[in-house]
């Protein structure tokens, strides 16, 4: 996000706010040359209205910051001449000095990234928040809860992923390592770096789509919040061989109508590559099933037992008939 440094007016001549959002300009006509006093008042007021422990507004913190920044740049001589001649890009990028120089190139500005620094040095040991404390500094129960009845840290809400997982991964456990990217709070306690972490998963055999997996407080750190939980939700994905129900799995298997009829031998490669061998002594009809108990999915709780196995059919008929296979069928089934 790129920062603009500007003074406008908001409530007439006497109330004017530091405006860092994106994409405007440094300031509106009158801007730049109000008063050092007034440039002090503004930024007073907006440090007490967005400080971490007076505003639960879920992008206080970097208005916090971008705020301090702002006054960083416009309360120097220096650098609001080079903002104001040169615009963001010159301060932020350097400007060309005079000929002749060995350095033809200024240093770039960059904000040190501690808005509490900024605060401190500009209200000095005063505590601007006294009125909300007693004597032995503890916090004064006012009315609508003192300084932190609005600023009271909360959690953010819960970071919810899809973790999708193969039958094979189900039924026999796994473990999973998941990367993830975060905001993390520095030394200081306000500023934040992106950091990468490896989260580390193991599946358990037999769980079940829906399965939520929590790993608590791991999301973004920030000074006036509690990290979200991550929460991973099991998906299974589709498999080319079996459908999943619960603990029990559901196999369909081809027959040609011959074989429906006259009784068969159906081969099953389970999830861990036994070939299973089912014979089939009745006629299979379209709503027919076999069931082979205990030869499904692990039960979470015991997974040294197991759900059914449910062999459907998909019955092949022909096409075409000679009239001499119609007339044996006839002989066969209508006599």
């Amino acid at each position: 996000m790129s920062f603009i440094y500007s003074l406008h007016l908001v409530r007439g001549a006497e109330d004017t706010e530091l405006d860092t959002a994106a994409g405007g300009t440094h300031s509106q006509a009158g801007g730049r040359d109000r008063p050092v006093k007034q440039l002090e008042t503004v930024y007073r007021k907006l440090a007490l209205k967005n400080h971490p422990l007076r505003s639960i507004e879920p992008g206080a913190v970097e208005t916090f910051r971008q705020i301090a920044e702002a006054y960083d740049v416009l309360s120097d001589p220096v650098k609001r001449g080079i903002y104001d001649k040169f615009g963001e890009e010159g301060l932020k990028g350097g400007i060309p000095l005079e000929f002749g120089s060995q350095t033809p190139w200024t240093t770039g500005y960059v904000f040190h990234g501690n808005p509490e620094k900024v605060f401190h040095e500009f209200f000095g040991g005063d505590n601007p928040f006294n009125e909300f404390f007693d004597a032995e500094g503890n916090e004064v129960d006012m009315k609508f809860g003192g300084l932190r009845g609005r600023g009271v840290k909360k959690q953010d809400p819960p970071i919810e992923r899809d973790l999708y997982l193969s039958l094979e991964d189900l039924y026999f456990g796994c473990t999973k390592k998941i990367k993830i990217s975060r905001r993390v709070l520095n030394e200081d306690a306000y500023s934040s770096t992106i950091k990468d972490k490896i989260l580390t998963i193991d599946v358990k055999p037999g769980w079940r789509q829906g399965t939520r997996i929590t790993f608590e407080k791991e999301g973004d750190q920030g000074p006036n919040i509690i990290p979200a939980d991550i929460i991973f939700i099991v998906k299974e994905k589709l498999h080319p061989r079996f459908r999943r129900e619960n603990d029990n799995l559901f196999f369909v298997n081809s027959i040609p109508l011959g074989k429906a009829l006259t009784c068969c031998t159906v081969e099953v490669k389970t999830l861990d590559d036994r070939l299973l061998n089912i014979p089939i002594n009745d006629i299979i009809h379209p709503k027919y099933f076999k069931k082979v108990p205990g030869e499904g999915m692990p039960l979470p709780e015991d997974p040294t037992k197991k759900g059914d196995l449910f062999i459907y059919f998909d019955i092949q008929f022909p096409t075409r008939l000679t009239p001499q296979k119609k007339q044996m069928l006839r002989q066969a089934l209508l006599m």
